[in-house]
This record gives structure tokens, sequence and C-alpha cells, in this order.
């Protein structure tokens, strides 16, 4: 049912998430405090931390009040081929801040495989304004997942490829998370510290032109272990 709720925008023109895409560079300092403003719809602007190293991210718990949000960038060669963002869910910042700015602070909850599908726009965009039409006819090519996203710590930081390619040939690419309703019944019985939390791992637009141009094989294998490389190499 929640991969039903991905409702992004899905099939509208190109131009409009391509040069004028909300999202900033995979590499920005702020591109998670961009991702949680297009998730939950909201205009609260979020404190966003980039961290450079796996172990820093990994402990961080983004919050509620201030609004904080935290990221890091995993890397292939010089690549940046992965954005993991921590947000707040949509239903944790209206709880908190529909006081403050009225019903309407959020808009529907969005899920992870809505921002790689904009990356995904945005690369196809990309290899065009290149003339590089047939790489850009693969990367439109490749099927997001509307992965389901999990509700423990342990599933979001397990091992995982980036890319893969199914039995008939197809390439996909995943968008794993973790995601808890703040408005579930599940608030009640968990620690403050894990309401709310919507966790992604988010395939670049980078990743996208390395895949459509030859650049890099699918199957990267991702990992947040201690030595994970987030940054160029």
């Amino acid at each position: 049912a929640m991969r039903n709720l991905i409702v992004l925008l899905v099939g509208l023109p190109l131009a409009v998430f391509g040069a004028d895409s909300p999202l900033p560079a995979s590499t920005d300092t702020n591109y998670c405090g961009v991702v949680q403003q297009v998730l939950a719809g909201t205009e609260v602007v979020p404190a966003n931390t980039l961290f450079s190293d796996m172990p820093s991210y990994r402990g961080s718990k983004p919050m509620i009040r201030p609004l904080t949000t935290y990221q890091v960038v995993s890397y292939v060669g010089q690549v940046p081929v992965m954005v993991s963002c921590k947000i707040k869910s949509a239903s944790h910042i209206r709880a908190e801040y529909s006081d403050e700015f009225g019903a309407e602070v959020v808009s529907e909850q969005q899920f992870c495989a809505a921002i790689t599908r904009l990356n995904q726009q945005a690369a196809v965009q990309a290899l065009r304004a290149l003339d590089q039409s047939a790489a850009a006819d693969k990367a439109a090519a490749i099927v997001v997942d509307d992965t389901e996203p999990g509700m423990t710590g342990r599933h979001y930081l397990a091992d995982f490829e980036l890319s893969y390619v199914d039995e008939v040939g197809r390439l996909h690419v995943p968008s794993p998370g973790l995601y808890h309703d703040y408005d579930s019944w599940l608030t009640w019985i968990l620690p403050e510290i894990l309401e709310g939390q919507m966790y992604c791992h988010l395939p670049s637009s980078e990743y996208f032109q390395a895949l459509a141009t030859g650049t890099l094989e699918p199957g990267s294998l991702m990992t947040t272990a201690d030595d994970a490389p987030t940054q160029p190499h």
C-alpha cells in the first residue's frame, strides 16, 4: 500500500526537473535539506549537516525541533553515486509545526523513489543537452523501484547493490530507506528519538549518467561501514 502513495510527478515533462529541478547538486551541502522539504511538501527549512565520514552519519538522528537533517555522499572513484539522507516524516512535522504554520504546513508524504526519479529525469536532460541521445534513452529506460521502506536501522544500514539487471535484462535502481509514520500507533511504544524518522539512500543523477554512458557497470555494492568512501578517490 505504501508504494501506492508515491505520487510525485512521474511522467511530467523533463524540462520541469532538469535545469529547473527543485534539487541542488548531489554534493551540495543542503541537498538533504531540500529532500526534506520536497518529500514532506513543507516550507519549514531544516538545518542540514553534510558529514565527511560514514560513522558520523550512521550515528546521527534527525530532530524535529529545531528541524535538523543529516547527509552523506557515497562515491565510486570520482563519481558521487548516492546521497543518503536522514529526515523527518511529514506527519511528525505536521504534529510539531501546525500551530505555527497552519494545517497546510505539509502536503501528502512522498517516499524515497520520488527523489530518485527526479535524479533520473535530471540525468536524462543533462545527457540530451550534451547531444548524447542514445545515453539519454538508456537513462530514461532505467526502472526506478518503489522500494518498500524498512522499519529498523539495521535494515537501512545493510549492504545493497545500487543497481541490478532483472531476468529480462532491464536495469533497475532501488531506493531503500526507513520510514515511521508519526501518526501510527507504534509512536506510543517507540523511544522519542526514533519517532517520525525517514531515511533514504538516493542514487544520484551522476550515477544514472554513469550507467547510461557505460562509465560504471551495474551492481555497485553500497555499504555504511566505517571505511565507506565518502570523498572522491
